[in-house]
């Protein structure tokens, strides 16, 4: 049954996003990011298998709720025969139908997120009656994790939370006190997630050697030579002491 589902959910959610695209002017194209010294940069989406484990969340929380409607219909069938046959359209209505809208919305979900990335920053994209961007560059993370639950173990993803400064809290964003948010990236259901943390992490430690490194060594020690005595200010130096002497002699 869920098969037929998913196939008739996805012909109608191709129109369906057409749709919703044209309507609410959503970007079909990923966010963009300015190329870095020459190099492109690099767009990802969530793996194939996060939307997997959308769909088996769902029909994990779904099947209650359908063996709830079919058990009362029946129990309807069994006690009141010819209202049962007067009610199995409405419930295979109810039944199916949140099954379809819920796959949409699972698949409106997973088409929106993206993900770019150049040698300076990272930009996610999620949404679509809302649509977030978020710009977090390098030089302001403080910490990145990987988290991986036994489901996502076994669909082969893994998210990626981004700490940057002022952050730190849950990787919700969440924390008691306020919403952290603003402070924290989320990259959800990437099948490479140790590759991107240890990616993320050398473009944290290369962009605040750029910044707080060598260049301003060298800044600070041409500021410094620039303070030094020069033959002049010594010549001026011993003119003014012996004027002192001069005239303290006179006095």
């Amino acid at each position: 049954m869920s098969a037929r589902i998913d196939q008739a959910a996805g012909v109608v959610y191709t129109g369906i996003w057409a749709m919703l695209a044209a309507w609410f002017r959503v970007p079909t194209e990923p966010p963009d990011l300015p190329a870095i010294d020459g190099r492109e940069p690099e767009r990802f989406r969530p793996a194939p298998g996060y939307l997997a484990y959308l769909k088996f969340m769902f029909w994990i929380a779904l099947l209650a709720v359908d063996i709830a409607i079919v058990g009362t219909w029946v129990v309807v069938v069994i006690v009141e025969p010819w209202l049962g046959a007067l009610l199995f359209v409405p419930m295979l209505v109810l039944a199916i139908a949140p099954d379809v809208v819920a796959y949409i919305a699972m698949r409106l979900r997973y088409d929106t997120m993206w993900y770019v990335m150049n040698e300076r920053s990272i930009r996610i994209r999620r949404g679509i009656w809302v649509i977030q961007e978020t710009t977090i560059t390098f030089e302001n993370i403080q910490n990145v994790l990987v988290t991986q639950g036994p489901l996502q173990r076994w669909f082969g993803i893994a998210s990626v939370v981004i700490q940057t400064a002022g952050g730190g809290g849950a990787p919700g964003g969440k924390h008691h006190g306020g919403n952290l948010a603003q402070h924290t990236g989320l990259i959800e259901g990437v099948a490479d997630a140790p590759r991107l943390r240890d990616m993320f992490l050398g473009k944290m430690k290369a962009s605040r050697g750029a910044g707080l490194g060598d260049d301003r060594a060298d800044q600070m020690h041409r500021h410094a030579a620039g303070r030094a005595w020069t033959p002049a200010h010594l010549d001026a130096l011993r003119a003014m002491l012996d004027e002192a002497r001069r005239l303290n002699a006179a006095a």
